[in-house]
């Protein structure tokens, strides 16, 4: 916040445009009602403010918009205090699910109760099948109709697999044709604790969208176009998104982002990412604790993230963060026929 620029000299209004992407408390002219004003309060996400008027996302997620003349005070304000709650009951399976939903792949088609996903090959996740249930179908057929499908994409050919949740007698199949397997942790913990972790919350902005900004610090994010454009709407689908920056130097990069995204009692984390030349300072722990603060007013009670099993950095900073593992789940890479 810029000290002594209130908008048009109003001393109640204490935030202006550098506040953008922080928490606010913001009041508005609504009415005249018998030639009395009537006053409308809004907290949340300040998430744009340009020359047409500002716009606050509250705890319900519908944005609501204010002309600037129409804004009597405003000032920022701490994250949510999150409530401490147990972690939801949720299967492996329904929580592998919610996962799909929280990185949705550009193409989707279903095979039986399975779920065939392509993204122009960005990330495993948007790129393999959800193997969960009855493909409706013998394996060794569901399995040469899943390396079809891809090849017809150019791509390689994941199943998922979680156990319980597949079929049983996938993994022997997956054996006999001779694919290899790469394990992904699944890792929970409850909101409440993760929001109070650390200091630098007042550094992390959140917003809508990933700004170019944003991107460029995302490490998944390739030079070809199509890829780029498959990564633009995987990472923007999802019930209820929210992207985390903490800016660099006025015309610098970055300094760390991450993402999450919200449904139900359940917030994924995702896209952690910090410069080489500013880890160790907790930019990674700040922006989990606000993009967890932003999840419980939401109504969020539990936070989960994916990560590969031999990232042990990620780990053990996910094992500082309180995070334990739920399940394992692999990602099977067929042969080519």
């Amino acid at each position: 916040m810029t000290p002594g620029n209130p908008v048009d000299g109003r001393p109640e209004v204490r935030i202006d445009r550098s506040d953008v992407g922080l928490r606010v408390s913001v009041r508005r002219l609504s009415e005249f009602v018998d030639d009395r004003p009537v006053f409308r309060d809004s907290i949340g996400v300040l998430t744009s403010w340009d020359d047409h008027g500002l716009t606050v996302v509250p705890r319900s997620g519908d944005p609501v918009f204010l002309p600037e003349k129409l804004l009597v005070a405003g000032k920022v304000v701490p994250p949510f205090p999150a409530r401490r709650a147990p972690l939801p009951v949720t299967s492996p399976v329904e929580l592998q699910r919610i996962a799909g939903r929280g990185w949705p792949a550009v193409e989707q088609e279903p095979l039986g109760e399975w779920t065939l996903r392509a993204s122009a090959g960005f990330t495993r996740r948007a790129n393999s099948v959800q193997a969960l249930g009855d493909p409706g179908m013998p394996l060794p057929r569901a399995l040469a109709a899943v390396r079809a499908w891809y090849a017809e994409r150019g791509l390689p050919s994941y199943v998922e697999v979680i156990t319980p949740g597949s079929p049983e007698e996938l993994r022997a199949e997956l054996d006999r044709l001779g694919a290899g397997y790469a394990p992904t942790l699944v890792r929970t913990a409850p909101l409440a604790g993760l929001a109070r972790t650390g200091r630098g919350h007042d550094r992390v902005r959140l917003a809508r969208t990933a700004d170019a900004a944003w991107l460029s610090l995302y490490r998944r994010v390739s030079g070809d176009p199509a890829v780029e454009e498959a990564a633009r709407q995987v990472l923007h689908g999802g019930p209820s998104v929210w992207f985390a920056t903490v800016p660099g130097a006025p015309g610098q990069p970055p300094l760390a982002i991450g993402r999450c995204v919200i449904e139900g009692p359940w917030a994924c984390f995702g896209a952690i990412e910090v410069q080489p030349h500013a880890r160790r300072a907790g930019l990674a722990t700040a922006v989990m604790a606000v993009l967890a603060s932003r999840a419980a007013e939401e109504g969020a009670s539990g936070g989960y993230l994916q990560v590969e099993a031999e990232n042990t950095g990620a780990i053990a900073l996910y094992d500082g963060l309180g995070f334990t593992t739920s399940h394992t789940y692999h990602y099977a890479l067929l042969p080519q026929g």
